[in-house]
C-alpha cells in the first residue's frame, strides 16, 4: 500500500492504519530497535509503541516520508527505552558507547536546551552529512543513527573493522570543527 494511503488511514482513525504500517514497516522498525536495544522483547514494545505515538501524532500531524517519520519514532522510543533500562541496572552496551562517542563533538544539553538552538544545531549538522561523500555519510548514519557496530557496518561495506574505526574518528573530528566553525561550544 502507498504511503499516502496508509497516512490516511490514519487520519480516518482507522484500525487498518496500523495493520498496513506494521506490514509495510513492521521489520524496518524492529530493526532500528533492535540496533539500539538488543533485546528481541524491548524491541517489540518498541514497535508497538511507535505504532500508538504515530496514531497520536495523526492528525494533526500528515509526515511527508512515512518511513523517516516512523524510523525517528522508533529511534527515538528505543533510546528512552535503552536509557530507562540503563537507569534501573547501570549497564552499559553498544547504545552508551555511540552515544559517548559523540557527546564530545555535540554540545552538550545545556547550550541547547531551548528549541531555537536544537534548530540550528540540526542545521548544522544536516549540513556536515550533505558535505560528505554518501560512503561517508552512510557510515556516519549507520553508526550514530541506527547504532550500528563497528563489525556490522565493515562487514556491510566490504572494510576492515579498522577502517571503520578510522573512518567514524576522522568523521568526528570532522564534525566537531564543523559544529566549532559553526559557532557551538564542543568538548572533550
Amino acid at each position: 500500500m502507498e504511503d499516502s494511503r496508509i497516512v490516511e488511514l490514519y487520519w480516518q482513525r482507522s484500525e487498518d492504519a496500523i495493520t498496513e504500517t506494521d506490514a509495510k514497516y513492521g521489520s524496518f522498525c524492529y530493526g532500528v530497535s533492535f540496533s539500539i536495544l538488543r533485546s528481541a522483547s524491548d524491541a517489540e514494545e518498541s514497535v508497538n509503541d511507535t505504532y500508538l505515538a504515530a496514531w497520536n501524532a495523526m492528525p494533526p500531524h500528515r509526515p511527508d516520508v512515512l518511513k523517516a517519520f516512523l524510523g525517528k519514532l522508533t529511534r527515538r522510543i528505543s533510546i528512552d527505552r535503552w536509557r530507562r533500562g540503563k537507569a534501573e541496572k547501570r549497564g552499559g552496551g553498544r547504545t552508551g558507547l555511540v552515544l559517548e562517542e559523540l557527546s564530545w563533538c555535540i554540545p552538550d544539553g545545556g547550550s541547547i536546551d531551548e528549541r531555537i538552538e536544537l534548530e540550528e544545531l540540526t542545521a548544522a549538522v544536516n549540513a556536515f552529512l550533505r558535505g560528505l561523500s554518501e560512503e561517508q555519510r552512510s557510515i556516519f548514519v549507520c553508526r550514530y543513527w541506527y547504532c550500528d557496530s563497528v563489525q556490522e557496518i565493515a562487514q556491510r561495506f566490504g572494510f576492515s573493522a579498522g577502517k571503520v574505526k578510522s573512518a567514524l574518528f576522522r568523521l568526528r573530528e570532522k564534525l566537531s570543527l564543523h559544529l566549532a566553525k559553526e559557532g557551538f561550544t564542543v568538548g572533550r
